[in-house]
């Protein structure tokens, strides 16, 4: 079952949607990598990060910019208002419990920021009566160690999960140039998340969900400082579900969230906070589903000179239709914003299974992002600025039989009044201005498929796609035009053994394809076993063949790193 799609509980297997789920399973053989580590392996995505663990991050789904991709963690939005988009090297992985990967325009179900597509984050929930303890410990290379503990459950009508989480690595220098500090840029995080439910009777139900981690990290900009990157964020949610009759259910939701980013000694700070409220209302009359929404989003941003607000209220309708070989999903949303008024954004979605195991999809949509605070206000900024627009169609095919099932995805989109960095302009900078001066198309081919093989499960992928700027014909920078995965999981000796491969063709630093990034290929390994009673041993190799390679012109990457952990969990 999943949520992401449109916001209402559904099988994965009714839906037109192009999603993914990242299983805890997954989550917890990752060790202590990142968020984005995980996406990496995900189809249709690839990141490039400035350094190590800690440093910024950008995540590009369908080659669509980090931006472009709207973050939810437990139904909480989070966005920068200076940068644009997730602060992906703060969301701690290991209080994760699942991830659900939306590829595709969703703005008609979420609004702005949802151009390329959706993640949308879950932490543990409590349940199965008996308080659950957990303890763990790990131990790496380079410095590397990780502490967590929690405890979920049930009582009565309550149910609880609460998990705290330290990690820690000396880290590696993250800069290739002679002008940056070569001392090692070491990382530093504290986290803790929180989900405290009251089931009142059969029909309602409330539920407050927390996520807050505290981050410090090294990075060089100068040759004799100690530079450090802090970041800070929270995500707190407030639910009311309420199963009002067999067909009719509504979701009362209000949700804030921060994300706070300082350099020291360097000066500076931005602070964005962000409120939601959120009316849901879903009828279940059989084969159709009706969904209607009512939604107010509060974007605010304090950096340097700069505070301002800004404000958009909603109204999404959904419809959807599943019967016998047919699925039908048809969305519309009006946005009203403060100071762009409003914008309407659709799209349409139709699945046929045509044959027993197969099915053919297609779909249309449109989508938007308004401009950050930052890119109006600041000095660099233009307040005249209109919002970033795109219009996007795909079609699938798909197969499932038990274990075994195949996919291919075609999309193309294309993104108008598409926000640069430019030449000077009406801006108050000499050095250049934020200007609508760009366009895009983002179009490629997506094929994915797990299987069986005597003892291994197996699954795979592989991308190619052409995510070029349309005014210069020239790819966009850091996007490779095929990347692919490959990964073997199995059961041996009580040992259950899982590897991984990343490749990826070459990449290009800059708008202008002048500055190349080499292709790579990545080897990762993994072992888990239960070494006593209620004891599990985790053990982890990433880059096996420690190669060198960059996905940011000179900012290193890690080589081969060893990890080892021991979790104590009683069932």
């Amino acid at each position: 079952m999943v949520v992401t799609a449109n916001r209402i509980e559904q099988p994965l297997s009714d839906l037109v949607a192009d999603m993914s789920i990242i299983d805890a399973q997954t989550i917890e053989r990752q060790g202590p990598g990142s968020v984005a580590d995980v996406l990496a392996r995900v189809p249709g995505i690839q990141i490039s990060r400035n350094g190590g663990p800690g440093t910024t991050t950008s995540v590009f789904m369908r080659g669509a910019d980090s931006r472009f991709t709207a973050v939810y963690v437990d139904g909480v939005r989070m966005d920068s208002q200076s940068t644009g988009g997730a602060s992906w090297q703060s969301i701690p992985l290991a209080l994760i419990d699942r991830i659900e990967v939306l590829r595709g325009p969703a703005a008609a179900v979420y609004g702005s920021d949802a151009m390329g597509g959706v993640v949308q984050i879950f932490t543990k929930k409590g349940e199965g009566g008996v308080p659950q303890p957990y303890v763990g410990l790990g131990f790496g290379n380079r410095g590397t160690f990780t502490a967590e503990a929690g405890i979920s459950g049930s009582a009565g009508g309550w149910d609880y999960a609460l998990g705290l989480n330290r990690s820690q690595t000396d880290g590696f220098n993250a800069r290739t140039v002679a002008t940056a500090n070569p001392d090692k840029d070491d990382y530093r995080s504290n986290a803790v998340s929180g989900r405290l439910g009251y089931q009142i009777n059969r029909q309602h139900r409330l539920e407050a969900t927390l996520l807050a981690s505290d981050v410090n990290s090294g990075y060089d900009s100068s040759l004799t400082e100690d530079d450090r990157s802090l970041n800070k964020m929270y995500a707190l949610g407030l639910n009311w579900q309420a199963q009002w009759t067999e067909q009719y259910s509504t979701k009362l939701q209000f949700t804030q969230s921060r994300d706070y980013y300082e350099t020291r000694p360097s000066p500076y700070q931005t602070d964005t906070r962000l409120q939601n409220y959120l009316f849901q209302n879903e009828w279940r009359l059989g084969v159709h589903t009706l969904t209607a929404a009512l939604e107010r989003r509060d974007d605010a941003l304090t950096n340097g000179g700069i505070d301002r607000d800004r404000h958009q209220n909603a109204l999404a309708l959904g419809y959807g239709l599943n019967t016998g070989p047919h699925t039908v999903q048809l969305n519309l949303r009006r946005d009203d914003d403060s100071e762009f008024g409003s914008k309407t954004t659709g799209s349409a979605a139709y699945g046929y299974a045509f044959a027993t195991n197969w099915r053919a999809t297609a779909t249309v949509g449109s989508a938007f992002r308004v401009p950050t605070l930052y890119q109006r206000f600041s000095e660099y900024g233009d307040a005249s600025l209109r919002p970033e627009k795109s219009r996007n169609a795909e079609l699938g095919l798909r197969w499932a039989q038990g274990a075994n099932s195949f996919s291919a995805t075609a999309y193309r989109n294309r993104v108008t009044d598409l926000i640069n960095y430019s030449s000077p302009g009406t801006c108050e900078s000499e050095y250049g201005c934020y200007a609508n001066v760009g366009k895009a198309r983002l179009e490629g081919i997506t094929l994915a498929g797990t299987t069986k093989l005597g003892a291994f499960n197996l699954h795979g992928s592989v991308d190619f796609q052409n995510p070029r700027d349309t005014e210069n014909d020239k790819l966009l920078a850091r996007r490779a035009k095929r990347f692919a995965t490959l990964g073997a999981e199995t059961r041996a000796a009580g040992w259950t053994w899982a590897a991984d491969l990343q490749t990826s063709a070459k990449r290009f630093d800059n708008a202008a394809n002048t500055n190349v990034l080499g292709g790579y290929t990545l080897f990762n390994l993994s072992a888990q076993t239960e070494i006593v009673k209620d004891v599990n041993l985790i053990a982890r190799i990433n880059n096996l063949t420690d190669k060198r390679y960059q996905t940011a012109r000179t900012y290193a990457t890690e080589g081969r790193s060893v990890y080892v952990g021991v979790k104590w969990m009683p069932r």
